[in-house]
């Protein structure tokens, strides 16, 4: 009896420390791995940068002077406070885009023409769409800004 079992589990030994054969099933796998996140200057993931489209609207050729207008800026930075930061944020992508550095990515024109038309640009300039389709198709509401408080805007967004 003790020969058969010292057989047996010598046996067991030696199956147990065989290559093990994994089985490939058919049906739904899944893969969690863990991707980076896109950096913000990539934020537009494949919009590129266009410097030189000024959009559709009222803003042409638009230039800013080299200093910031503080008392603009702080009414801009009031008006963003109260309509802006549901959906963007300084430096991390929201509903919308991240808005720091958007000149190094846009043309002063066409964000002054985002700010103020946006129904309109996202109709007819192809920025504006490749944005809408980056961002899931999350509209940015024409929030019905005058012209001075759009330039107000664009001069806060300089500060960021």
């Amino acid at each position: 009896m003790k020969k058969i079992f010292s057989v047996l589990a010598l046996g067991a030994l030696l199956a147990s420390c065989g290559e093990k054969k994994e089985e490939k099933k058919d049906g739904f796998e899944m893969n969690r791995t863990k991707t980076e996140a896109k950096s913000d200057d990539s934020a537009a993931g494949g919009v590129p940068v266009d410097l030189d489209n000024d959009g559709v609207g009222p803003y042409k050729d638009v230039t800013f002077p080299d200093t910031v207008d503080d008392e603009l800026a702080a009414a801009g930075e009031a008006k963003y406070s109260a309509i802006c930061v549901a959906c963007h944020a300084a430096n991390k992508r929201l509903i919308g885009p991240a808005l720091a550095g958007v000149y190094e990515r846009r043309s002063p024109a066409w964000v002054m023409n985002m700010i103020i038309g946006p129904d309109k640009m996202l109709k007819e300039d192809p920025i504006a769409k490749a944005l809408l389709k980056e961002y899931n198709n999350a509209i940015m509401l024409n929030q019905n800004l005058t012209e001075d408080e759009t330039r107000a805007v664009a001069e806060y967004l300089r500060t960021l």
